[in-house]
C-alpha cells in the first residue's frame, strides 16, 4: 500500500457522509479518528462502516483480513480537540449550517498545527464564510464527497481565493489515493455539482407536479436518454428532500435566479415528512 499523503485524518461528524469519509481514508492507509457529539452517534457511524465492509466480504469483493485492517485504523471519540490534535487533515461532515461549520473550524484551528489542512464537506455553502476568521487560510479547502462515499468516484475540490497551490496539490494527490476522480472548482454558490444537480432536480419536480409524466418515466428519460446512472427524482429521494430544499433556498438567494425557486410540492412534501429514502417515502416508496 502506498504511504498516504495524510497519515492521520480527523473526521468530524459520524453520520452517513462522515462514516463514509472515514472508511475511504482508512482504506487508503490513514489512521482515522471519527468524532461526534455522543457515544451513540460515533458507534452508529462505526457500525455503518462495519456493515458496509461486511457486505463486501459477503459478496467476495474484499477479504475478512482487509475488513479487519480497515477497522483497526479507525478510532472513535466524542472529544473534538483530542481527535484533531496531531491530525494532518481534518474533514468536517456536520449539518449544513454556516454558523455551526464556522464555529467548528475556529475551534479546530486552535488545537491543530499550522500545517494541518482544514477541509469542509459542504455541498453548497460559501467556503469564504465557512472559514471566516480561521487562521491559516492557505490550508483551507473544500472536499465535497458524494453519497455513498465508498462507491462514488467523484470528489469535488473547492478552492477559495486564499487556498495555496501546495494545499491543492496535496489534497488532489490524496483524493486519488482514496480512489476518487477529483475536479477543481472555485468557491461559488453551489460549486459545480450542486448547482447543476439541484437545478435539474427542481425542474424534474416541477414536471412531476404539473403532470408531464410519472416520477418513474421522468427518471427513465434521463437514465436511458442521457446516460445518467440515476434519475433526478430518485436522486432527490436518496439525498433527502429537506437537504435539497435547503440548498435550493440558499442558491435562490445567492444567485438571484428563478430556476432555483423550490416548487410548492417540494415544500409540502418536506412539511409532511416525506423526505425520501431516510423516511421511507418521497417520490418513491423505499
Amino acid at each position: 500500500m502506498t504511504t498516504p499523503t495524510y497519515s492521520t485524518v480527523a473526521v468530524l461528524g459520524a453520520g452517513t457522509m462522515g462514516a463514509g469519509i472515514a472508511q475511504v481514508c482508512a482504506q487508503a492507509g490513514s489512521r482515522v479518528l471519527l468524532q461526534d457529539l455522543t457515544d451513540d452517534f460515533v458507534h452508529k457511524g462505526l457500525g455503518r462502516i462495519r456493515d458496509f465492509l461486511q457486505k463486501g466480504v459477503d459478496k467476495g469483493k474484499t477479504t475478512a483480513e482487509q475488513r479487519d485492517a480497515v477497522l483497526a485504523r479507525i478510532a472513535v471519540t466524542t472529544d473534538r480537540a483530542a481527535a484533531c490534535r496531531g491530525a494532518d487533515l481534518v474533514v468536517e461532515a456536520v449539518p449544513e449550517k454556516l454558523e455551526l461549520k464556522n464555529g467548528l473550524f475556529r475551534e479546530v484551528a486552535a488545537v491543530t498545527s499550522p500545517d494541518c489542512v482544514l477541509a469542509s464537506n459542504t455541498s453548497s455553502l460559501s467556503l469564504a464564510k465557512v472559514f471566516s476568521g480561521v487562521p491559516g487560510q492557505e490550508r483551507c479547502i473544500g472536499m465535497h464527497f458524494f453519497n455513498p462515499v465508498p462507491l462514488m468516484a467523484l470528489l469535488e475540490l473547492v478552492r477559495t481565493e486564499h487556498t495555496s497551490t501546495a494545499t491543492i496539490d496535496a489534497v488532489t494527490a490524496y483524493s486519488k489515493q482514496l480512489g476518487k476522480e477529483p475536479i477543481l472548482v472555485k468557491d461559488s454558490p453551489g460549486f459545480a455539482s450542486s448547482r447543476l444537480g439541484v437545478c435539474l432536480g427542481l425542474e424534474a419536480i416541477r414536471m412531476f407536479e404539473s403532470g408531464v409524466a410519472s416520477a418513474e418515466d421522468i427518471d427513465k428519460a434521463m437514465a436511458l436518454g442521457y446516460g445518467h446512472p440515476m434519475g433526478p427524482l430518485k436522486l432527490t429521494d436518496l439525498v433527502g428532500l429537506d437537504v435539497r430544499l435547503a440548498i435550493a433556498d440558499y442558491l435562490r438567494k445567492e444567485l438571484d435566479h428563478p430556476g432555483f425557486e423550490a416548487p410548492a410540492l417540494m415544500r409540502q412534501m418536506v412539511k409532511d415528512g416525506k423526505l425520501g429514502k431516510k423516511t421511507g417515502q418521497g417520490f418513491y416508496r423505499w
